[in-house]
């Protein structure tokens, strides 16, 4: 059986998809049509036509809850890694609301995590997320939310950080910071989705037990920063525990984000069973 699979060319997407595509480990009879694309085209097909399995921001699951389940593996979510509002000077964070915002997409969760901190603030321009911190050097905006590698790099751009959504996060629930998922299509037979289930947590675990100090090939041709010591920080904060297994905290901290989210207006209320075990 052959399926469809969308994924981001950030390193732990690559990291965590790169045995299952590249015939590392069993797939149990399973085959993968995959395309790689930034998470925002992600998020844009499966709200149009659709991929079997996606990555997809916890912010866009939202609107297609009713075609899609969260899988247990290969999600992205955790302590001390969320998005940062940044700026080329210090900005007092009570003018926010005032500002001009550079987002990495409406559908990202960097957008629903900044939108229930700071729901005022309505000034906001898309960009490509690699894009926005040209963005605020060229005065096309105020500030930014930056996700993946340029967060590990944007202070040699001569930017400073103004605020932290993930520490944010952190204090308002005590949970982990929930950024993106794997969802699989309902209309896949549910045997066949616990076995993409059990292929990627598969993958992770061949991919964590070969890890060496240099990115795999795969990861390093995907990779927008090529710097090989922020493609490993970036897979040691976004693959961790909660990848291999979603577990309580992990279902919990997403269901906490919907909740508040929909309470506030940000997302219709999710009615659906959401995830797949």
């Amino acid at each position: 059986m052959k399926l469809t699979l969308g994924f981001s060319p950030c390193p732990n997407d690559t990291f965590i998809f790169d045995a299952m595509v590249n015939g590392k480990i069993d797939t149990e009879g399973l085959q993968f049509d995959y395309f790689i694309t930034d998470v925002e085209e992600l998020n844009k097909k499966a709200l149009t036509t659709g991929t079997d399995i996606t990555k997809i921001s916890c912010h866009a699951y939202a609107y297609v809850a009713d075609k899609y389940l969260i899988l247990d593996s290969g999600s992205a979510l955790g302590y001390g890694n969320g998005p940062l509002l940044v700026s080329r000077r210090n900005i007092d964070v009570s003018t926010i609301d005032k500002l001009r915002i550079a987002i990495p997409g409406r559908l990202t969760t960097a957008n629903m995590l900044f939108s229930i901190a700071w729901p005022e603030a309505l000034n906001k321009t898309e960009f490509l997320f690699s894009d926005i911190t040209d963005a605020l050097k060229s005065d096309e905006a105020d500030a930014g939310l930056i996700i993946h590698e340029t967060r590990f790099t944007y202070k040699k751009e001569g930017l400073v950080k103004i605020a932290d959504l993930g520490e944010y996060w952190e204090h308002l629930t005590g949970l982990p910071v929930p950024l993106g998922v794997i969802a699989v299509r309902r209309q896949v037979p549910y045997d066949t989705a616990l076995k993409v289930n059990r292929i990627i947590r598969r993958s992770i675990e061949f991919a964590k037990s070969s890890q060496t100090s240099e990115p795999a090939s795969f990861i390093s041709l995907h990779s927008k920063e090529m710097d090989k010591e922020v493609m490993n920080n970036h897979i040691r904060l976004f693959v961790n525990d909660f990848s291999l297994h979603l577990g309580d905290q992990g279902k919990k901290a997403l269901s906490e984000l919907y909740r508040i989210a929909s309470a506030k207006r940000i997302i219709p209320a999710i009615h659906e069973r959401i995830f797949l075990t």
